[in-house]
């Protein structure tokens, strides 16, 4: 008995492993060797390839394809038809399959809709990439970065606010009250009681 919901259109290759709860929708291709964690969602044509692995609770919406070499940890947000890829100079002629270089989006990141991520860079966690960012390097976490090629214009906090710190380098997040450090180019969250 099947642990997941996948809509009757979606193609699930034998091979791959998919956790509870996971949602698939219409027209999705999953393919072998694959991971897909717990309370996942695949909107509608998104395609895993060999070797993927997404953490608990990522969202994956709509036009998505990640490629052989990503893999996204928990609480990641994939927003509709961004873009992975996986090989740095690719020609039609020439296979490059053992050439493939792995991007990491590390938990709680969100990239917005139309991003390119180049392949080979990591993404820090709770980072936030603007709609139709390019992004070719790696990104702090915390980080706001937009653009092409995208660049860093502030810092969020995990629920996605811009901060604004203080002359002591505290920001507050307006919405679950947590507080930031910003130290050098670090931004640490503090435990409310200790400031």
């Amino acid at each position: 008995m099947l642990n997941y919901y996948a809509h009757p259109t979606a193609v699930i290759d034998q091979g791959c492993t998919i956790g509870n709860n996971v949602r698939i929708w219409h027209f999705s291709h999953i393919m072998k060797d694959c991971e897909i964690g717990e309370d996942c969602n695949l909107g509608q044509n998104v395609v895993v390839s060999p070797g993927v692995r997404l953490g608990r609770n990522v969202k994956v919406q709509n036009n998505v394809s990640i490629y052989t070499g990503v893999i996204c940890e928990d609480d990641v947000f994939l927003g509709p038809s961004m873009v992975f890829t996986n090989v740095i100079n690719p020609r039609s002629a020439i296979v490059r399959r053992d050439e493939y270089k792995q991007t990491l989006i590390k938990k709680g990141a969100s990239i917005g809709a139309n991003a390119t991520i180049i392949c080979g860079n990591t993404v820090g966690e709770y980072a936030l990439i603007g709609a139709g960012s390019v992004i070719t390097k790696d990104v702090l976490p915390y980080a706001l970065v937009v653009g092409n090629p995208a660049r860093q214009v502030g810092w969020v906090s995990e629920f996605g606010h811009k901060l604004a710190f203080n002359n002591e380098g505290i920001a507050k997040c307006p919405e679950s009250g947590d507080l930031y450090r910003l130290s050098g180019a670090e931004i640490v969250k503090k435990d409310k009681a200790a400031l």
